[in-house]
């Protein structure tokens, strides 16, 4: 779990926060995402921290790739992140009657085909910090598709209370990252939809290849799938352009068989989500949150690099 800070401290990035999102909201939704946009471009200029460690992904990902390519998709990223923000000002708004004219689905076959599939033993949706990953599950839940997702508070309690908040609004349940696992296995078993990113790095979890590098991640959405034979479901939500429009792009399932070599096919399925994850970030690049330090847990034997 991240570190909280102290309540002066949060109390004041809080008010900072607030102050901006206030001008967002504001503004009608497409000029507060144009002005998002044009925000996370500058935030860009100023995050001299987290820009070597994102580049030093960029060339890991893409080495066929020039330095000035590498750049504009890190610039992209940072636009996103700005028209995502501005989209999170007016997600109070969205409702049954206009969420069509914001999120719809691309793939929706494959949910229904796993749900009958499942046969009631819930759905595990295989996703990441990919694109407006906090609309995703607010969307759905719109939708009257209640999730249960995986959460790690934030740094900042006032601002994890807030989000907190907006993601349980329509019905969505939340689960302690910490010592998940028997809720996690008890929700599917009453046929819960169970939301898990799998794009951050861990210190616990197997190594698998991640564009051509070996990166550690957790098993366990392979471990309660072949468990409970939960199918695992890949789902991400993917920007049209640079405008307010979205899909809730939804992939065929993944189903797991138990094999005698468990160990052998939880890396084998994690694996299989992994390629996933990636092949959605080489379609799409700036979507996908390239600062987090996603190979900073070595083998043994080989050094960091961040």
């Amino acid at each position: 779990m991240a570190r909280q800070i102290g309540p002066v401290k949060a109390r004041i990035e809080y008010t900072g926060i607030t102050a901006v999102t206030a001008a967002l909201r504001a503004m009608p939704l497409e000029r507060a995402v144009r002005a998002g946009a044009r925000l996370g471009g500058w935030a860009m200029n100023f995050d001299r921290p987290n820009r070597p460690i994102a580049l030093k992904n960029l060339e890991i990902a893409f080495p066929e790739m020039t330095p000035a390519a590498r750049l504009e998709i890190l610039r992209k990223m940072y636009r996103s992140w700005g028209r995502v923000l501005a989209e999170w000002t007016h997600v109070a708004e969205l409702s049954r009657a206009n969420i069509e004219q914001v999120v719809t689905y691309d793939g929706k076959e494959n949910w229904d085909e796993a749900e009958r599939r499942s046969n009631g033993r819930g759905i595990l949706v295989l996703t990441g910090h990919y694109g407006n990953f906090e609309l995703l599950p607010i969307a759905h839940s719109i939708y009257g598709y209640h999730l249960a997702m995986v959460h790690r508070p934030l740094r900042n309690p006032l601002v994890d209370a807030a989000v907190c908040a907006e993601r349980i609004r329509h019905g969505n349940r939340l689960i302690a990252r910490k010592a998940g696992g028997r809720e996690m296995m008890r929700m599917l078993r009453q046929n819960w939809m169970i939301a898990l990113a799998l794009d951050l790095d861990v210190r616990k979890g197997v190594f698998v290849d991640f564009f051509g590098m070996p990166a550690c991640t957790s098993d366990g959405m392979a471990r309660l799938s072949i468990a409970t034979g939960a199918p695992v479901l890949p789902a991400f939500m993917v920007r049209e352009g640079d405008s307010i429009h979205h899909k809730i792009t939804i992939l065929p399932a993944i189903y797991a068989e138990k094999t005698r070599n468990r160990e052998a096919a939880v890396r084998e399925y994690t694996q299989r989500y992994t390629d996933t994850i990636e092949q959605m970030i080489r379609k799409h690049p700036d979507h996908w949150n390239w600062i987090h330090r996603r190979w900073k847990t070595r083998p043994p034997g080989e050094s960091r690099f961040y």
